[in-house]
């Protein structure tokens, strides 16, 4: 299966939290039925970006990086790559890239979706990610390491985050209601 294919079926299976999730699954799933390459960064000015939002084995912390470029703290996160065969596997390589842990626990299923501006991407301009973000869990005790993305990367507890943004409140509020619950399939990408 491709990459464009994998992407396609895991957007039109996954049930959305809310309304506005849905909203947004809806209009990836027509994104890439539209687009051919809907996935990858060549597709001018929209394409589908994964990410991993880390929490610590217990769920009292999160791992952010603050992005060299942006100058903000995010999750962690980018472009898919030929040798992605699932969104899952780019959220995973992404995470283990940017922070250092190469040991993460990654949900098979998508947490949160996002829609967002991005004017440092492309030199043709700018362009808008399709973030499909996933629930990523590190193991007892692991340090990151600062990547080249990263001017630094950091554990925060969850009740005291280094951004009131939105968009970060509401993902890590759904990674913690997973992991309280019993949650979605699990399983680690290769």
């Amino acid at each position: 299966m491709t990459l464009h294919a994998e992407a396609r079926a895991t957007l039109a299976g996954w049930t959305a939290p809310d309304a506005e999730q849905e909203r947004l699954r809806a209009s990836y799933v027509a994104h890439l039925d539209a687009h051919p390459d809907g996935e990858r960064r060549a597709c001018f000015p929209d394409h589908l970006t994964a990410g991993a939002l880390v929490l610590s084995h217990d769920g009292g912390h999160v791992l952010l990086n603050l992005h060299r470029k942006a100058r903000r703290w995010f999750h962690f996160g980018g472009h898919l790559e030929d040798a992605d065969a699932t969104l899952q596997d780019a959220a995973r390589r992404e995470a283990v890239e940017e922070s250092g842990l190469p040991d993460l626990e990654v949900d098979a299923e998508p947490l949160h979706l996002s829609r967002h501006r991005v004017d440092f991407c492309d030199p043709l301009g700018p362009v808008d990610h399709l973030d499909v973000r996933f629930l990523a869990r590190a193991a007892a005790g692991v340090e990151p390491v600062v990547s080249d993305e990263s001017l630094d990367v950091r554990w925060w507890p969850v009740d005291a985050l280094p951004t009131q943004d939105a968009d970060m409140v509401e993902m890590i509020g759904l990674a913690l209601r997973r992991s309280a619950g019993p949650g979605p399939r699990r399983g680690r990408s290769a």
